[in-house]
């Protein structure tokens, strides 16, 4: 029997000023061949869109939403605007424990999350310099219709 893995990839996180415009100028130069419909997640303080590659790769472009959105920072900085690498799991709490064991801390508890169907989505600090964001909803699959830009 295989054993399911604890972290399964979802994506790539990029910070932008414009979901809209973001996802068309990075659409067209990946090759970009399917994208999500847009979230505006009051909760999680960011508007969403996800685009897929021609070689499966899924992108998350991100957005503030709201004066007190978490990205707004970075936007402002121009810094961590490549974000975050992005897991499914069936256990957040699981994957955070052994995330935690290899130096990443959490930067808050887990919330519901629009872009998900409400799953919850953590968000850890990696000593490398970059946010992993765990995904609890191991089966979650994005709803891709064509790419528009």
């Amino acid at each position: 029997m295989v054993e399911t893995p604890l972290l399964a990839f979802d994506h790539i996180g990029i910070v932008a000023a414009d979901v809209a415009k973001a996802s068309a100028q990075f659409g067209k130069a990946v090759g970009a061949t399917g994208m999500t419909a847009r979230f505006d997640d009051p909760v999680l303080g960011v508007t969403v869109q996800f685009i897929r590659d021609s070689s499966g790769i899924v992108y998350e472009m991100i957005a503030p939403f709201g004066e007190a959105s978490p990205v707004a920072k970075s936007l402002a900085s121009k810094t961590n605007l490549l974000n975050q690498i992005a897991y499914r799991t069936a256990s957040i709490s699981a994957a955070a424990a052994a995330l935690r064991k290899s130096g990443n801390f959490p930067l808050g508890p887990a919330k519901p999350a629009l872009a998900f169907g409400g799953a919850h989505v953590q968000f850890l600090w990696s000593p490398l310099g970059f946010v992993v964001e765990l995904i609890e909803a191991p089966e979650f699959q994005h709803n891709f219709g064509p790419f528009n830009a």
